[in-house]
This record gives structure tokens, C-alpha cells and sequence, in this order.
């Protein structure tokens, strides 16, 4: 089983994911050589301090406050964690909408919490499109299909 299965079998809650596209990283960084290298661009599943500094080092801002901002808007990120739907394509049609980085981290089940976290480990993954907005999108360990 793999880092990505593993994490998102809710295997690895310690763990985050960064991901950044091609087109966001320059060819010499430092990440290519830390990450796994997918059709787009670079994956990386890291202890939850190395990734957000990571993240941190790769794009400028903060991993949580990333996430806050992304929160605002609910859109489609892909099970890989490496593509995703941008829910402003309707409201910007002339932009690209191409994924840049996304961030994820999985919390483990929590009953005194309710509801999604009552029924499972919860994957919160967290997108930034080419079109210059955020997104966030978030399911249950093992009730999403492969898209």
C-alpha cells in the first residue's frame, strides 16, 4: 500500500499531503526531490510539521491560515489529491482553472464533535486554482469513490 493509500485509508493522521503542479514549481526545487513525482506536478506525504513548513516554504503563506481561507468556498478536489473542480469556473468562465497546490490533512473520528466526524476519520483537503481563488472539499475515510 502506498503513503496516498495509506493516508487515505485514514492510516496516516499524523501525516499531511502537499501537493504542487508543474506550472506552480520552478524546475530546481528543493520539493522534486523530497516528493513523488505525479502527471502535473509533485506529491508530498510528510509528518504534520515538516509538511506544513513544507507547504509554508513552497507557496508563502501559512498552511492554517491557507485552510481558513480556503473554507469559504466548497468545490471538488480530486481522491489524489492532485486535481480538483474550481467552483468560480461560472463566475470567472475567461480564467484557466487549473489546480496549483492543494493541502490536506486527515482528523481522526470524533463522536463529542457530530456530525461527519461522528461517522468516520475525515480527509479536509484544501485547493488554490490558477484562477486565483481557494476551495476546500472534505469526506469520510472510505466513503468516496476513486475520482
Amino acid at each position: 500500500m502506498s503513503k496516498l493509500d495509506e493516508f487515505l485509508a485514514g492510516e496516516r493522521l499524523d501525516d499531511v499531503v502537499f501537493y504542487v503542479s508543474d506550472a506552480y514549481l520552478d524546475d530546481d526545487s528543493r520539493l522534486r526531490t523530497v516528493g513523488s513525482e505525479t502527471n502535473g506536478g509533485v506529491r508530498l506525504i510528510l509528518d504534520g510539521e515538516t509538511g506544513r513548513s513544507a507547504f509554508e516554504a513552497g507557496t508563502g503563506m501559512g498552511a492554517m491560515e491557507f485552510a481558513k481561507t480556503a473554507m469559504g468556498a466548497e468545490g471538488e478536489i480530486a481522491r489524489s489529491l492532485d486535481g480538483g473542480e474550481c467552483p468560480f469556473t461560472d463566475e470567472n468562465p475567461d480564467a484557466d482553472h487549473e489546480i496549483r497546490f492543494v493541502f490536506a490533512f486527515a482528523e481522526a473520528q470524533n463522536e463529542e464533535v457530530g456530525g461527519i466526524y461522528a461517522d468516520g476519520d475525515v480527509v479536509h483537503a484544501y485547493a488554490h486554482c490558477t484562477c486565483g481563488e481557494s476551495y476546500s472539499h472534505k469526506w469520510i475515510v472510505g466513503e468516496r469513490d476513486g475520482s
